[in-house]
């Protein structure tokens, strides 16, 4: 009997069926951020580190892999001929990193736990110690970290990042991912250079799941038109509103948070008893959540921080709870339960 083929744990930055950011090659939207990177390159005036910063799937993690793609492919950038960063498929170097073969590049992204069988909550310190051992050694050319999300290093591997970072071998380069790089350790962030990629226009977003062909572009194109256009920017909305009975799901979960700070306590408690042991499903809500919290605290800005602080407060007590309520496998229907209360108590002090 052959032996069974053994299967590749799943990828905790990689969304759902969609390919993972290191094999897209189509990049919408950024055109004047990618020259930018593209005369640094050529002009060999790159920085140690980026953080590059955005809303969730906007494009960032695109962009890190398509720069350090067109880097390792160019060892000497300034002879690149191309007017953009895109390397072919086709390429060995492009070849290498979509199999995460490289010898010159790294990810750090939350590793998989085999005991249990999930992915670990946070990015940890050894995380971090073991892809700096590639910085440790001789190498040709630019030797790359990608971190895949900031926001989820804890703090001891965030110091360690910064160790780093601040003692950097010649032709170093770190790409730091951040969905809110306000919260990154202020002297991490005081090593790198910010890049922040706005939200994409509808038009963008389409063009973005289109070039990610089957089985997205078996989707009625009015259904994913009108997943675009609600998806405020982001690739990813996008992609979880076009889940089975997803958009229905997400009008009703719109319907209850711009009534707030009333509440219809029997629809949440369905909602919850709908979502709470299914984790797609849980991820999709908190994700709606927190991009309604951000697009909040963006648009009423000018109301005085005093107003929104207790919604800034339960971002910040939502997320937390999430990423334990995964990490210890809970049951997530008391957590939604609590998260609807600290809202309207939030919305009823901005009233």
């Amino acid at each position: 009997m052959a032996p069974r083929p053994i299967e590749a744990p799943p990828e905790a930055d990689r969304f759902e069926d969609a390919p993972h950011p290191r094999e897209i090659y189509a990049f919408f939207g950024h055109a004047e951020a990618e020259r930018a990177l593209l005369e640094a390159c050529k002009a060999d005036r790159l920085p140690q580190a980026f953080i590059i910063g955005g809303e969730p799937g906007v494009g960032k993690a695109t962009l890190a892999w398509r720069l350090a793609r067109f880097l390792l492919a160019n060892p000497d950038p300034a002879l690149a001929q191309g007017r953009d960063l895109s390397v072919a498929p086709t390429h060995p170097v492009a070849r290498k990193i979509a199999a995460l073969s490289h010898g010159n590049l790294v990810l750090l992204r939350r590793e998989w736990n085999e005991k249990t069988r999930r992915h670990f909550s946070e990015i940890r310190v050894d995380d971090v110690r073991q892809a700096s051992r590639m910085f440790q050694q001789a190498a040709e050319g630019y030797r790359i970290a990608i971190v895949d999300s900031a926001d989820e290093l804890n703090r001891s591997a965030a110091n360690a990042l910064l160790k780093l970072i601040e003692e950097p071998p010649p032709r170093s380069l770190f790409l730091i991912v951040a969905h809110r790089p306000a919260l990154i350790l202020p002297t991490l962030r005081s090593r790198c250079r910010m890049l922040h990629l706005r939200p994409l226009g509808a038009d963008e977003v389409l063009a973005a799941i289109e070039a990610l062909g089957e089985p997205w572009t078996e989707i009625d194109p009015q259904a994913r038109r009108i997943a675009a256009e609600r998806a405020r920017g982001s690739v990813s909305a996008a992609l979880r509103l076009l889940s089975e009975d997803a958009l229905e799901k997400d009008k009703l979960l719109r319907r209850l948070l711009d009534n707030l700070p009333g509440l219809d306590w029997r629809a949440v408690h369905t909602l919850a008893e709908n979502i709470g042991r299914d984790e797609a499903e849980f991820e999709r809500l908190m994700a709606a959540i927190l991009d309604w919290i951000d697009t909040k605290l963006q648009s009423e800005a000018g109301q005085g921080a005093a107003r929104l602080a207790p919604l800034a407060e339960v971002w910040e007590k939502a997320a937390e709870a999430a990423r334990e309520a995964e990490a210890m496998n809970l049951d997530k229907r008391p957590l939604i339960l609590s998260i609807f209360a600290d809202l309207a108590a939030a919305r009823a002090i901005a009233a």
